[in-house]
């Protein structure tokens, strides 16, 4: 039997970086989105209330963590301050990107590990439970005391790409570091492909270099299917295209879950005709002139309102994940 949602028991509120998504959501579980009011003052300090009573009921914020990421952080932390002052029975943030999941370690002196100190952040403010998607890197699970649920959209890609007609000897997926290689690995399981990997060395934000190996992993095979969490600047899977291209491909789908586009990563993929296609969802919403003229949106409206729903149930929401391949 399907869980629904108790209207008078539950608040569904949104920030301002995803409103879409939070309407998607709440569409499905066929409950209201709250209005929420946000103003500033004339110091430039953030003014935020929230439209209806949470006492003693199960709040649900969503906010993605994306540019202006300390406005959009600061305006969930006072959401869920405001529902921890106010009393709600549960407090639950729903953050379908996690930018600081990339900070994660301490690789230079004097610098933090902000992945941990935002999670610290978010408990603090009244966070009871953490969900999000697709963690840049996976131990930031760990930094968050309180209880965490990172989803993942490889479903939905993962179905929308089998329409395609693959070929094991024409088609291969491609992790654009050692460190996706597991993710990737699982991706080429779900759609019967083989698998390589690039040897990446990051040598600044926006710039990277790709090593030699990938060329003799993908030789004769004709298409290529990048697949990464997120695409911000356009640095890695660009670098990595000219060099599926010197090898011999002659298509290439970028498949990712956070599609971003920062900068002049639009431009970037537009000098790589061989990209055919670039396939991500709507944990991030990007303004018109963001996006790449191939882009096809996946909407992950239904995995989250449905993970709220087993939440709300207290049933495992690992069962919306079975079947996969781990």
């Amino acid at each position: 039997m399907i869980e629904q949602l108790d209207p008078g028991d539950v608040r569904f509120f949104s920030g301002r970086s995803n409103r879409p998504l939070a309407e998607k959501i709440a569409h499905h579980l066929q409950i209201p989105l709250s209005e929420t009011r946000f103003s500033r003052f004339s110091n430039d300090n953030l003014f935020v209330q929230l439209g209806k009573s949470v006492r003693g009921r199960v709040v649900y914020i969503l906010q993605s963590l994306t540019p202006p990421v300390s406005d959009h952080l600061v305006e969930l932390l006072m959401m869920l301050d405001i529902a921890k002052s106010a009393a709600a029975r549960e407090i639950h943030a729903i953050i379908p990107y996690f930018s600081y999941a990339r900070s994660d370690k301490k690789d230079a002196p004097r610098i933090s590990i902000t992945a941990r100190l935002i999670a610290d952040l978010l408990t603090t403010a009244g966070a009871s439970h953490v969900m999000t998607m697709t963690l840049h890197s996976p131990q930031v699970h760990g930094f968050f005391s309180t209880p965490a649920d990172p989803l993942t959209a490889r479903m939905e890609l993962a179905n929308y790409m089998r329409r395609r007609h693959l070929d094991p000897a024409c088609d291969v997926v491609v992790a654009p570091d050692m460190g996706r290689a597991k993710p990737a690995a699982r991706f080429a399981r779900d759609l019967g492909l083989p698998i390589a990997s690039a040897d990446k060395e990051r040598v600044s934000d926006t710039k990277v270099k790709i090593g030699g190996l990938i060329g003799r992993q993908v030789q004769g095979f004709k298409r290529a299917i990048v697949y990464d969490d997120e695409i911000a600047t356009g640095g890695s899977v660009v670098e990595l295209s000219q060099v599926l291209v010197a090898s011999g491909i002659k298509e290439i789908t970028l498949v990712c879950t956070h599609g971003l586009f920062l900068g002049h990563a639009v431009e970037r993929l537009a000098t790589i005709p061989q990209i055919v296609e670039v396939v991500t969802t709507d944990t991030v919403e990007r303004p018109s002139d963001r996006q790449p003229s191939n882009l096809t949106v996946l909407s992950v409206g239904t995995v989250f309102g449905e993970a709220i729903r087993q939440n709300y149930g207290h049933r495992s929401i690992g069962e919306l994940f079975e079947g996969m391949e781990s």
